[in-house]
């Protein structure tokens, strides 16, 4: 029998992490990510798991029962996350989904259970967009949301085209989708839900409506000490007073469920990037988020608002530019029916996004389940679970599996 979860989280722990920051960085196309692609053909081959893998690398594991003569096939469940991380990121965003499935299907198998229909474990490659800058690339390509025309022409921050790194010339829907029925992602919560309520494990609902949006902040390059202030064209300055704006807008989002939006600007790049000198550009990066597409578009059109206000105070322009936005997913309630039936976990929404909410979007019911974070953090080394309420989750996704398979 291939190695339980806790010989497998142990195994992963040290793949990828900064002995600086504590932190991970499993970027797609790097050793630390190949080494975890590695790491999950061998768990599917010690299973006797069939291994597919489509152009990108995107990878699904199936467990395929023995065929019925006369029995019209079903189409299989599929379970599984990613195994790449945000830049300094925690150890539980993805790989947990992924070790905690091949730990449920080993528990399917001590259990005696025998699926009716095939079961998939899934690892979707560069979910967090710290890459190439689109969220939930593999998941979108595989399941055709976005076309391999589109996105080949991505550069990363050394400008590296996506094209380059895949050596496909088409790495388009490759067909490891093509029998899914229908899917549920286990995730370590990114809050403090369950932490409030007690509960170490609980099912989403649904994910809010989020996206990128790129500022191409421009102005005049001058002497940092001979350059009176009034003579200025600081696009900084205009930076800096949409970063306060996009605080201030956020906080003013109403009718959301927690009584706020969320809007972060994480990711700056300045040129010249010279401590003497006023920079001629600054271009940074808006990640917001609301409980609906109409106070999400309101929101992000004011900051946009007072970005453009602010550049003409500062004679310097601003350019917005929507890099990948994703509307609302309501999760299956079927699927969460019968998967919560006479347990009663907390349901609760999301504001981050998940593969599951790309396969739902794509047309393929979806369902998840959270695990507990005592801390609440995430994106941050200081995301953690504790071991128990892991292993709650590998039973409760081995229940799913059970019922949604069996």
């Amino acid at each position: 029998m291939a190695d339980g979860f806790e010989q497998m989280w142990s195994d992963l722990a040290p793949v990828g992490r900064s002995a600086a920051t504590g932190g991970y960085f499993r970027q797609p196309w790097d050793s630390a990510e190949e080494e975890l692609r590695a790491w999950f053909a061998e768990q599917a081959a010690a299973r006797g798991l069939v291994l597919e893998t489509d152009a990108l690398g995107n990878q699904v594991a199936w467990w395929r029962p023995e065929p019925v003569p006369g029995q019209t096939e079903i189409l299989g469940v599929l379970t599984g996350s990613h195994l790449d991380s945000v830049l300094d990121g925690g150890a539980y965003d993805g790989p947990l989904g992924v070790v905690s499935a091949f730990a449920a299907v080993d528990r399917l198998r001590e259990r005696g259970v025998e699926p009716g229909r095939a079961i998939g474990i899934s690892a979707f490659r560069e979910e967090e967009g710290s890459r190439f800058g689109l969220a939930c690339l593999g998941s979108r390509l595989a399941s055709g949301s976005v076309a391999w025309a589109d996105v080949e022409g991505l550069r990363d921050r050394k400008g590296v085209a996506l094209g380059d790194v895949t050596g496909e010339p088409d790495a388009g829907a490759g067909g490891v989708l093509a029998d899914v029925g229908c899917f549920v992602e286990l995730h370590v919560e990114q809050g403090r839900a369950l932490v409030d309520r007690g509960a170490p494990v609980g099912l989403a609902s649904g994910i809010w409506p989020h996206g990128r949006w790129r500022f191409d902040f421009t102005g005049r390059a001058d002497h940092a000490g001979t350059t009176r202030m009034e003579d200025r064209a600081d696009p900084m300055l205009t930076y800096a007073m949409t970063v306060l704006a996009a605080n201030k807008q956020a906080r003013l989002t109403t009718g959301s469920t927690d009584g706020e939006g969320r809007a972060t600007f994480g990711r700056v790049d300045v040129r010249p990037n010279g401590t003497n000198a006023v920079p001629s550009a600054v271009t940074a990066w808006l990640d917001a988020r609301a409980d609906s597409d109409e106070a999400l578009q309101a929101m992000v059109a004011a900051i946009e608002r007072q970005a453009g206000d602010r550049a003409g105070r500062d004679r310097t322009e601003v350019v917005v530019t929507a890099e990948s936005v994703s509307g609302p997913v309501e999760f299956s309630p079927d699927l969460a029916a019968r998967i919560n039936a006479g347990r009663d976990w907390p349901v609760l929404p999301t504001q981050a996004g998940h593969d599951a909410g790309i396969l739902s979007a794509a047309g393929h019911p979806s369902a998840m389940l959270f695990v507990r974070n005592p801390t609440g953090v995430s994106h941050s080394p200081a995301e953690s679970a504790e071991m128990a309420d892991c292993l709650a989750g590998v039973e409760a996704l081995a229940d799913a599996l059970t019922e949604l398979a069996g």
